[in-house]
Order: structure tokens, then sequence, then C-alpha cells
């Protein structure tokens, strides 16, 4: 693994805008604007690199799914903050029909310097960002600057692959919509949505689009609607389970949650049973289940323990809000006392030239799809972090 530094290509920002990525700049503090697409810069990988972060990945997403079935086994929803029972009865039963609910995509985040194993930082598998990016302006940037080289980058491929996959699930006769709120200031969630839509044409489905706050609830005949009335009976939404079920309408959203059941009922994409996966406390209950494990950091729910150096990380947190850092010298800072969080070992990130990486390893299914790259200035990745491409030498 190595950072390389490289000329931009001239008008490099409307050419990754023609190609889908509609924020290539980043608005600071300071009110000037900065690239949040870096193509000033690129990593390189050796296959043997490659194919060993593969195998990481799909091992992760399997100890993943472990930790959720241990979960919900042995009913412990409340370490991670699911206390409504009825909402904790919906994900079970999620969780026990997941072969029969579509489920398409997730992101690990990756901790990894080329030296060792990869160690896993977070898993975000309901409402992964930056997958545009990783998609397509990269592997268009591969191919004119490097043509003939190769990346790890079969995401468009296996997207359209895993709806034509699960296309029998869906109920027939009826438009996949796709949800994103207007409260995207920035267009991130707007551009993913737009992007998984176009897969899903590419893949034959007919689909629609609705901002979540367009979405109706129709009391007569307790179905959700859009803004034509029409049944809502399968949505995409890039908006977190954890605030649709806390929303006005939360209560609708899981009584009717298509669970393999009847026809009033709404497919959502991603499942009930993901609420499992993208929460902190899930770092926790893998150290636990797997301690030692290669790939895992220490962690805890109930403090710090005995680590020394540690991140304490809000259980539902966000492009790195409210994360804590304690990196054992002087006193250990305070964390909020109404915020739930997990204490997870301090695994700096590695440094090239002064940038701080972190790779976010895509999965699509149960596969490893693809790589994208996010540098920052300092130890933790937020909304300010810039993506870079890379190529397989």
């Amino acid at each position: 693994m190595q950072r390389h530094r490289i000329a931009p290509r001239p008008g490099w920002q409307q050419t990754v805008e023609e190609q889908g990525l509609i924020y290539p700049l980043t608005r600071y503090p300071d009110d000037t604007l900065r690239p949040y697409w870096d193509e000033s810069a690129y990593y390189s990988f050796t296959l043997p690199e490659v194919e060993a972060l593969e195998e990481t990945v799909e091992e992760l997403h399997a100890l993943c799914l472990k930790a959720a079935a241990h979960i919900v086994a042995e009913d412990r929803f409340a370490e991670l903050g699911i206390t409504d029972p009825v909402v904790a009865a919906a994900v079970a039963e999620s969780w026990r029909r997941r072969a029969e609910q579509p489920s398409l995509y997730a992101r690990f985040d990756l901790r990894y310097d080329g030296t060792g194993p990869a160690k896993l930082l977070e898993y975000n598998a309901d409402t992964p960002t930056s997958l545009v990016e990783a998609a397509s302006p990269q592997w268009f940037w591969m191919e004119e600057r490097f043509p003939g080289a190769d990346q790890w980058n079969s995401l468009h491929d296996r997207l359209v692959a895993a709806w034509q996959r699960q296309a029998d699930l869906l109920p027939p006769g009826h438009p996949v919509h796709f949800a994103h709120s207007h409260d995207d200031e920035l267009g991130e969630d707007q551009m993913t949505v737009v992007y998984l839509m176009e897969t899903a044409r590419q893949a034959g489905l007919a689909t629609r689009s609705i901002a979540m706050e367009d979405i109706g609830w129709d009391p007569l005949s307790g179905r959700f609607v859009d803004d034509r009335y029409g049944f809502l009976r399968t949505v995409f939404k890039l908006y977190p389970w954890e605030w649709l079920v806390a929303d006005g309408f939360g209560p609708q959203a899981v009584r009717t949650a298509d669970l393999g059941g009847g026809s009033g009922s709404t497919l959502w994409i991603e499942p009930l049973w993901k609420m499992l996966l993208s929460n902190k406390a899930l770092l926790a209950i893998l150290w636990e289940l797997h301690p030692g494990h290669p790939n895992l950091l220490p962690a805890h729910l109930d403090g710090p323990r005995d680590l020394t150096r540690w991140v304490a990380k809000p259980l539902l947190g966000r492009e790195g809000a409210g994360i804590v850092v304690h990196d054992g010298t002087g006193p250990a800072p305070e964390t909020d006392p109404q915020e739930r969080y997990c204490w997870q070992q301090l695994a700096p990130l590695p440094d090239f030239d002064g940038n701080r990486v972190v790779l976010g390893a895509w999965v699509v299914g149960d596969e490893a799809a693809g790589l994208g790259i996010r540098e920052s200035a300092g130890l933790i990745t937020d909304e300010y972090a810039r993506f870079l491409p890379h190529v397989i030498r």
C-alpha cells in the first residue's frame, strides 16, 4: 500500500460531476471550498494485498451475521439501545425471515497500512454513503489515467446483479420507491439514492423517486402512500432505521413492515434486521464472542475497563460526531452522561504524508465488492474527509 502524488486532470470537477459526484467540493468552517474528490494523489495496492483484504471483509461480514444471531437468540437488544419491546420483536422477526427480505449493501471501515492485519473500526450496514465515488468516478479516473490497470471495484455490476437476484422477493406490479430526506443539504444522500435507482433500472425494475417527507399514511387503508396516493409496496430508504422508528409514524412503519406477510405491508430496504449491524455495540459483542481475533479491536460497552488508550463511540453516531478520544496522556476526557457509548481500543489511523487514511470496504450481498479511500487531517474521519482513488499495481 503506497500513496502517490499526481497532477489532477484538467477540468476534473466537471468530469466527476458528469459521472454522478454532484458535490466534488466541501465547504469548510472558514467558508472556503476545498476538494472532496481529491485526485492530487492516489493509493496503490498489490494484488495479494487486495486478495487478503477481500478475505478479511468476507470473514468479518460472516462474524457480524453470527453476532446478530447471538443478539437475537440471547435477547440482548437493550445493549444496543433497542428498549421498545415492539421494535425488538420486529427486529427479531425480521432476522428470522431475512431470507425473504431483500438486502443490498454495506460498508466496513478498516484501519490498514499495508504492514499488518486490517482492523475493524465500524460497520455501516443500513445507510452507508460514499458509494457513488467508489463505484463510478474512481473507475473512470483509473481508465483515463492508467489504461489497462485494475482496481478493487466490482460495485456497479454486483449491485445490478443483486437487484436481479432478489427481484422475485419484491411485490409484483409495484415500482420500487427510492427515498431520501429533504434535510440532506449536501446532496450526498440524494446522489446515492439516484445512483442506486439507476442500478435497479438496469436490473429491469420499475422505479420511482420520493422524499421521506412526502411519504404519507392513509389511516383508512392502513397503508403508506406516495405523493400521488399510490400504495408504497417497496421502499429503498437512505434513512436510518433508528430515526424511522422514532418518527411520528414509526409505529406504523414497524407494524406494517413486510416480514413475509400480507399485501397491506411495506417492504423496506434495508430491512429491519440491519439495525443489529449498524450499531457500535456490535463491536463489543464481536470482541466478546471472538476475543483476540486479529481483525478486531478490544471493545466494551460498560466503560474502557483496562484500555489505556481508547475511543468512545456513540452507539448510533455518524460522520465522527460525538466521538471522544483518549490517547493515554493526561486525565481521561469526559464523555456525555446522556449518551450510550462503545469504548474501543485506540488504533490511530495510519499516517501517509501527513494524511490519516481509512479504508471503506464494500459488501454487496455477502461478498466483498470494492474499496473507497478517505483521508482526513486528524484521527477522526469526519465530514471534511477527502476521497482518493486507487489502483492495483
